[in-house]
């Protein structure tokens, strides 16, 4: 990934930040759902939250140069069609010239750090639906996690009620990423559990004044016919923190694509990261799963 001109970059950042605007202005976007009618979106929110770690390397996100260059070598693999970050990925992924004819999802709520006290209260800190439209992205996402213990979660629903409706109100699609969530030795833990899913879904679809942009992204879980069964929401399954066998990971994918309303996979470090090291293979045979060979 030689050609990646990060000192570029940086003296872009430095002496001349206005050349980020025109270059939102500029860039050569896509209609968001193409013929097949499936998405196959690169995640990269997760450094903003304070969570670096993917599976036992609890710094492995931390080379912000390392992760570009995986980000750039996914965006150019046939199939991939847009990445999910922060406004500092995505402007670092502008400057660089990787978002032309992308899908750009940008990431809103990124307050509730990872082992936080205050993780909870799940506060937008990142984009929001005015910074969206003015850099003229596609798509806004948000982290909808619900702990009937914890007060910070009423925040965190109102802030996002409202994300929902000023979504609708501007026309941009928003993904919501919704979990059943508690404490458990002083961590957050999120419930997998099938009924857990279907109901943080319940909760989650009735957020906002209106559901006409509204999306889901969902975990895998089992019987997720059932949890398909609870929404007519176009839906996006995500990745997680990668576990296991990689290609137990892509059978339960390749399953669950199969379903009625599921749109495609947004995963990021389960295939930027892959516990078998081959990002490139990773994200071909994710891709694969979402458009076909």
């Amino acid at each position: 990934m030689t050609t990646l001109d990060f000192a570029a970059l940086r003296e872009t950042r430095a002496a001349h930040p206005e050349r980020l605007a025109e270059i939102f202005a500029a860039r050569v976007r896509r209609p968001l759902i193409k013929d097949d009618g499936k998405l196959f979106i690169v995640a990269a929110d997760h450094p903003a939250r304070g969570a670096l770690g993917v599976g036992s390397n609890e710094h492995a996100m931390a080379d912000r140069y390392l992760l570009l260059e995986r980000l750039a070598l996914a965006l150019a693999r046939p199939g991939v069609d847009g990445v999910l970050g922060t406004p500092d990925i995505i402007a670092d992924l502008a400057l660089l010239g990787l978002l032309d004819d992308k899908i750009v999802v940008g990431s809103m709520n990124r307050g509730g750090l990872k082992g936080a006290s205050f993780e909870m209260d799940d506060r937008y800190t990142a984009y929001d639906i005015h910074g969206i439209v003015r850099d003229e992205l596609d798509f806004a996402k948000t982290l909808v996690r619900v702990n009937l213990t914890d007060p910070g979660t009423t925040l965190t629903l109102e802030s996002t009620a409202a994300a929902v409706s000023e979504a609708a109100d501007a026309g941009v699609p928003i993904m919501l990423e919704p979990f059943m969530s508690e404490w458990v030795d002083g961590a957050i833990r999120n419930n997998l559990s099938t009924d857990a899913v279907i109901l943080s879904i319940a909760i989650a679809s009735g957020l906002g004044n209106s559901s006409s942009h509204a999306w889901l992204k969902l975990p895998v879980v089992r019987d997720m016919d059932r949890v398909m069964a609870s929404t007519t929401l176009p839906t996006l399954l995500l990745g997680g923190d990668p576990t296991g066998h990689q290609s137990d990971t892509f059978a339960a994918w390749d399953s669950s694509l199969q379903l009625p309303g599921v749109r495609g996979l947004v995963v990021g470090r389960s295939i930027l990261y892959p516990r078998e090291g081959d990002v490139a293979a990773a994200i071909d045979i994710a891709a694969s799963l979402v458009h076909g060979a």
